[in-house]
């Protein structure tokens, strides 16, 4: 097998039970994971949902399962949608690897317990990529109460982590977690940080353009981006919005993402807290306007009220040399400290207290951007996420893949 090896690329199957690509976290990791293992040589096949907008990387081939009849989009987190999407992925994956010979599995996900399935019948080593504690989504995304239920997945992601051959965590607690289910596992902690390395960054025009159309052209932006689900914390941050109303009238908050539903929600909230005239409610907006948004912002926030992962969001907020505001939450502090952000309790007045102090004091604000995008050049940029992950498949695979390639600058295919 080895000489076979030796003459054509590695092959990796990677079975992602996620809507590739839509804009939102897991999605977005799944995607930069096959980035980095094609630039380093390998040959992809993902096997995924049968949503979300193509893409098209060298080396990369999506094979998307079948089409179910009424499930056109699948939610954040757990869902009904999941149980039969992930059966019918399941089969798309059986298929692939009856046509295929691959040299390793690669899972995402819930998709772990597909690896664990597959090598127990086809054998070979299966990595698994955790991006998240299953059991803790379980009530982070209220999907169930029950014990039981959550008990079972607890038991379902501690088989998947003692049954793979390695896993990769995305953050410390991850890292911790996998320690605990199976001391000794190889774990390579890498985290998910290569979201916008190939987007131009913003011009002058296209920031003045977008102060003009939010009608922001004279005012201090505060940007939120991400998803509005409920622990992301939007509700706090707009209770923050009336105590910061008084001492800077001249604050303006962007909100960037939420779905329509939710989005009108929370501006219901904001009518009933007279802020209206201090909130832009952006909506989703595509990944290459990112960069502008960025140009946009004056503070950037993350108002995160629970969990322990890490915003995917945070890496792109370090880069962009804009100061942080964050709550202080172990999602937020296992990689932020006070040097690099400004660290508030997960409370309307300490938003508030957090958005004064900034907008008084430009001094302190360029002096964390500074330094958070010092930290973030070293240790959460392309070249040291390539780094981490050329060492981690290295080490999982016990040699070094054929030879890397050189990618467009490109994200997603029209």
């Amino acid at each position: 097998m080895n000489d076979e090896k030796n003459k054509r690329p590695i092959r990796i199957l990677m079975i992602a039970p996620e809507p590739i690509l839509e804009p939102r976290g897991t999605p977005f990791s799944v995607y930069h994971r096959a980035k980095v293992l094609v630039t380093l040589g390998y040959e992809v096949d993902l096997v995924t949902y049968p949503i979300g907008q193509p893409v098209s990387l060298p080396g990369l081939r999506v094979i998307r399962a079948p089409a179910l009849p009424g499930i056109r989009k699948v939610k954040i987190g757990p869902s009904l949608a999941k149980f039969p999407l992930d059966a019918s992925l399941f089969l798309t994956v059986v298929w692939r690897m009856y046509l295929r010979k691959y040299d390793y599995i690669h899972t995402h996900e819930e998709g772990g317990l597909m690896g664990v399935i597959l090598t127990a019948i086809f054998g070979g080593k299966h990595l698994y990529d955790m991006h998240s504690d299953l059991s803790q989504q379980m009530s982070n995304f209220s999907f169930t109460k029950s014990k039981f239920l959550i008990g079972c997945v607890e038991a379902v992601q501690k088989l998947i982590v003692r049954r793979a051959d390695a896993v990769i965590a995305i953050c410390p607690d991850l890292e911790v977690t996998v320690k605990k289910i199976a001391p000794g596992k190889p774990v390579y902690m890498i985290e998910n940080v290569a979201v916008d390395e190939a987007l131009p960054p913003a011009t002058a025009s296209d920031v003045a353009r977008l102060r003009q159309q939010w009608q922001v052209e004279q005012n201090q932006v505060l940007l939120y981006t991400g998803t509005f689900e409920g622990y992301q914390g939007i509700d706090i941050l707009l209770k923050s919005v009336v105590l910061v109303k008084d001492r800077f009238p001249n604050a303006r908050y962007v909100l960037v993402g939420g779905k329509p539903e939710q989005v009108e929600k929370q501006r219901q909230l904001a009518q009933e807290l007279g802020i209206m005239d201090m909130v832009r409610f952006v909506g989703q907006r595509p990944l290459e306007e990112m960069p502008q948004y960025m140009g946009l912002a004056d503070i950037l926030l993350s108002p995160r009220s629970e969990g322990t992962n890490t915003p995917l969001k945070l890496y792109t907020y370090l880069r962009s040399g804009k100061p942080i505001l964050a709550t202080d939450i172990f999602s937020h502090s296992q990689i932020l400290n006070s040097q690099m952000a400004m660290l508030v309790p997960p409370t309307p007045e300490g938003l508030a207290q957090g958005a004064i102090a900034l907008l008084n004091d430009p001094q302190l604000s360029r002096q964390l951007a500074t330094y958070g995008q010092e930290v973030a050049e070293k240790n959460y940029s392309w070249p040291a996420f390539l780094e981490k992950n050329r060492k981690a498949y290295q080490d999982f695979t016990g040699s070094a893949p054929n030879e890397p390639v050189a990618l467009p600058e490109t994200v997603a295919a029209n």
